[in-house]
């Protein structure tokens, strides 16, 4: 969502502006938010692979490569191809002003037809809205234009981080994400854990097996609600460094953790609803062959924001039971390689995975 609060004494203009939609269209929001994935990755210098940008910012995998290319035809950003490939800013992100990232999605923001459509014959060279309009859209263009991409990265750990308070007028985007946390031991060193976490198709195969136990217990006690399972699931896992667990919000990976690792992946159910989840790990070592799991963030179920989701009760509780039996599986698992060589070929307790890793897009751009 746009706002113009700097024009807020304007009072004109920004009456003139009550009546403009606000919003991106879904281009235009899915470049802004490839934008910031690749800026928030800027300071590693490591490219991202479409899956990270998918998982991290919610982009339809079916577009992703779309609005990728978006970046890289306006100059914004670079594409390699290869193992090691991927995409990069092709400048840093305070070089990079937010309105020539809308502009890559949206198209130049300038209006191309008069504002009041035909009107009578005195208005065939120009109506009187016409100097308003134009005075409105280059203020628009100015904000964006002093806006850098680097301040909304700024802005968006701010409140990762939970240092920005909420805006004066916020205006919700899909449903609701809750807050989940939850712990487990297993019966595996760190080391085990960093190396399964490198597995990510892995990790996703454990978080359809998650959401088919949300899922059942859904069909319990409401048959007719959003169904959890199947999923097809797309996760990324990144290991967190020692700046980033230093300034994170969750709080998870500051008491002993020995390794910290953010969790997020996309998960399309049988219905279309999409659901997105960004965690945080942190690993703390118990003794040399256990470890203490922790795992805090934010989940957006199924069906989230539609007018007939659950109640908020249940919500939660399915989303508990998710979260709960994704880390009773992970313990299994991780046990499981330190076992017979058999079980490690394919997840325990998981269904192997043989279809696509490619979720179903929800909406389209």
């Amino acid at each position: 969502m746009l706002t113009l609060s700097p024009l807020a004494n304007n009072v004109k203009l920004c009456a003139i502006l009550l009546v403009v939609n606000m919003t991106l269209s879904k281009r235009g929001d899915y470049v802004v938010r490839s934008a910031l994935a690749l800026a928030r990755a800027w300071p590693g210098g490591e490219p991202r692979k479409i899956r990270e940008v998918v998982a991290e910012m919610g982009v339809p995998q079916t577009f992703a490569s779309q609005i990728l290319a978006d970046l890289v035809r306006a100059g914004l950003a670079t594409s390699k191809a290869g193992k090691d490939g991927g995409y990069r800013l092709a400048r840093s992100p305070e070089e990079i002003p937010l309105v020539a990232v809308v502009e890559a999605g949206e198209g130049p923001l300038r209006a191309e037809r008069c504002a009041l459509g035909e009107g009578p014959c005195r208005w065939d060279d120009v109506c009187p809205l016409h100097d308003t309009w134009r005075a409105a859209t280059e203020a628009l263009r100015q904000v964006l234009g002093t806006t850098s991409l680097a301040d909304l990265v700024a802005r968006d750990v701010a409140i990762e981080e939970g240092r920005a308070g909420p805006p004066v007028d916020p205006h919700r985007h899909g449903g609701a994400s809750l807050e989940v946390d939850d712990w487990v031991h297993v019966e595996a060193g760190v080391d085990v854990l960093e190396a399964y976490l490198h597995h990510e198709e892995r990790v996703a195969a454990l978080v359809e097996a998650a959401y088919e136990a949300a899922d059942a217990l859904r069909e319990e006690l409401l048959p007719a609600g959003h169904p959890w399972a199947p999923a097809q699931a797309f996760a990324t896992c990144s290991a967190l460094s020692a700046e980033q667990v230093s300034r994170g919000s969750r709080g998870v990976a500051r008491a002993g953790a020995d390794r910290s690792f953010r969790i997020a992946w996309e998960a399309v159910t049988g219905d279309g609803s999409t659901s997105h989840a960004e965690l945080e790990l942190a690993a703390r070592p118990v003794d040399p062959e256990r470890t203490e799991i922790r795992v805090a963030g934010r989940l957006r179920p199924p069906g989230s924001g539609a007018p007939e989701e659950p109640d908020a009760k249940l919500q939660a509780r399915l989303v508990q039971v998710a979260l709960r039996a994704l880390l009773r599986n992970l313990a299994r698992e991780l046990a499981s390689q330190l076992t017979s060589p058999a079980e490690r070929s394919e997840p325990r307790g998981v269904k192997p995975v043989t279809r696509s890793r490619h979720p179903r897009a929800a909406s389209a751009v």
